[in-house]
C-alpha cells in the first residue's frame, strides 16, 4: 500500500501535526486562486485552510464527512468534454460552500472521489 499524496511538504506537516489519535492522511493538495491554501483529506474528516479572512490571516477548518451534504464538480463550460475536464470541486456543507481550485483534473478527481466515498 503507497502512502499519502501531498504536493508541499509544509502543508503536509500541519496537517500531520493536527492529526487525531489513529487518523490518517489520504492526500494534501495545494490550492490555486485567491482564497484556498491547500484542502487534506484524512480517514475522518476534510481539512481546508481559508486565506479569505481580513489582515492576512487565515483558518484551517476541519469538516467531519458527516457534515458534507455533496460534493460538485465546478466547471464554466458547459459538459461536452470529461465529466472532470476540469480542476475546481465544491464541497457543501450546510449552507457553506467551499470552493477549491487545483493544478490538474487528475487532483480534482481523486478529492471528489474520497469525499463521495465518505458521504455516501
Amino acid at each position: 500500500m503507497s502512502g499519502p499524496t501531498y504536493d508541499r511538504k509544509e502543508q503536509f506537516q500541519q496537517i500531520e501535526s493536527g492529526l487525531l489519535p489513529g487518523e490518517q492522511i489520504i492526500a494534501v493538495y495545494d490550492a490555486v486562486g485567491t482564497g484556498t491554501g491547500f484542502i487534506g483529506l484524512t480517514d475522518r474528516r476534510v481539512i481546508i485552510q481559508d486565506r479569505s479572512f481580513v489582515g492576512k490571516r487565515y483558518a484551517i477548518t476541519s469538516i467531519p464527512y458527516s457534515k458534507i451534504t455533496s460534493v460538485s464538480v465546478v466547471s464554466n463550460k458547459s459538459w461536452g468534454g470529461s465529466f472532470f475536464s476540469t480542476g475546481s470541486i465544491a464541497v457543501h456543507v450546510g449552507t457553506h460552500t467551499y470552493e477549491v481550485e487545483f493544478r490538474g483534473a487528475q487532483k480534482s478527481h481523486h478529492v471528489h472521489n474520497v469525499i463521495l466515498h465518505h458521504i455516501s
